[in-house]
């Protein structure tokens, strides 16, 4: 079948996951697709708190600029269900998209139960940033289905959106993604289920560890070493400070395990420094304290 005629038949996408990326990825399923989107978490505060984000979104960025009417968004809202039951969020969807936190048991647990929850035709994404996407479409009936769909941070601004071939995705399955990718705005590249992290990541990741290991010298401050980095390369953000804001030293440490696993104890294993801030409680994330922080309460004295 022609992957357009494929995608012009999704009428409604199911969402794991309520947190930062899943909230995000509704959104712009609902907003741009113009698709019914049913969002899951496990439990409904998560799920409720999922959709106040949207609502704020929306008001802040939209309304409040008079870019869509009140009317506008209670439309746009109304298109977006909230449940904390899985079945109910998948049952009638075309199109699922799992966005939950970077573990593969828990993953493989949830594409295990989407063979029973969902129809035989949906197809089963994963929104990771590094987990292997093979692995997951073996807990399924249909791996042929399964692929991943990485968007990026913030999903409404960034470009980007990875789409991984598994060893055992159809190629139709991959260009149906293509396609609703650039229907969402978005400029997908095809990538295959190699190593960690993909394209974009996986390159980066040396960017971010060889930063982190400046500090750990002392070479310079983690504001000096960002600011080299933004200016000479003209990147938006610092790697150090785009960790800070998004908790990504907590996410390190939590997935050791899986890196260590995908690309050997030599790349995969835990910097020191990450290891002893987030032993510290130092993890990023909004409101928490990150490398910015450690460096000035510890390392500098």
């Amino acid at each position: 079948m022609n992957p357009e005629e494929t995608l012009n038949k999704i009428k409604v996408v199911g969402v794991i996951g309520a947190g930062g990326m899943g909230n995000q990825i509704a959104e712009l399923m609902a907003r741009i697709g113009g698709y019914k989107v049913n969002i899951v978490d496990i439990n409904i505060e998560y799920v409720n708190k999922g959709l106040a984000a949207i609502d704020g979104r929306l008001e802040k960025f939209f309304v409040a600029k008079g870019k869509m009417s009140a009317d506008e968004k209670k439309a746009l809202t109304d298109r977006i269900k909230g449940t904390a039951k899985l079945e109910e969020a998948v049952k009638d969807a075309d199109f699922v998209i799992e966005a939950v936190i970077e573990n593969m048991a828990l993953k493989k647990d949830i594409f295990k139960k989407l063979d029973d929850f969902s129809m035989p035709h949906t197809i089963l994404a994963s929104n990771t940033s590094y987990l292997n996407i093979t692995e997951m479409a073996s807990a399924t009936k249909k791996p042929d289905k399964v692929v991943g769909m990485h968007f990026f941070n913030p999903v409404a601004m960034m470009k980007l959106v990875e789409v991984v071939k598994g060893a055992t995705t159809a190629q139709e399955t991959c260009e149906v993604v293509r396609a609703l990718s650039l229907k969402l705005g978005k400029e997908p590249v095809i990538c295959q289920d190699f190593s960690y992290g993909f394209l974009a990541n996986r390159a980066y990741r040396g960017l971010s560890t060889e930063a982190v290991q400046m500090v750990w010298e002392r070479v310079a401050s983690p504001e000096d070493i960002d600011k080299a980095l933004k200016l000479g390369y003209n990147l938006p953000m610092g790697p150090l400070e785009l960790s800070d804001m998004t908790g990504g030293w907590a996410l390190r440490a939590s997935s050791e395990e899986d890196a260590v696993r995908e690309l050997g104890s030599d790349k995969g294993r835990l910097h020191p420094l990450i290891r002893m801030m987030v032993r510290a409680g130092y993890t990023g994330g909004p409101g928490k304290k990150g490398i910015y922080d450690f460096y000035r309460d510890v390392i500098s004295k």
